[in-house]
């Protein structure tokens, strides 16, 4: 799939299940690679993701799944919360 980078910028993401995550504020590219490694995204809705205190998130690409007035991503509200707990319990 071919987009352009500046199309992203400021766009709306979904949950896959139609829970509203954030707009797009930046893109995580992988020159090496030579594609998007992730969108980074501020003002996160706390019913779509457990994030503390931060104040965003950059979310892996591969979870996205369509890009068009919007942006789909697969539902990962318990992945995210049980990925922080782990690294939390790695810190103690």
């Amino acid at each position: 799939m071919e987009i352009e980078l500046s199309s992203l910028y400021g766009q709306d993401i979904y949950t896959d299940r139609g829970i509203y995550v954030g707009k797009i504020e930046d893109v995580s590219i992988d020159i090496k690679e030579k594609r998007i490694s992730g969108l980074a995204v501020k003002n996160i809705n706390p019913n779509a993701f457990d994030v503390g205190k931060k104040k965003g998130v950059i979310i892996p690409y591969r979870w996205v799944t369509a890009i068009g007035d919007i942006v789909l991503i697969k539902h990962v509200r318990r992945r995210v919360a049980e990925k922080e707990k782990e690294e939390e319990e790695k810190r103690e």
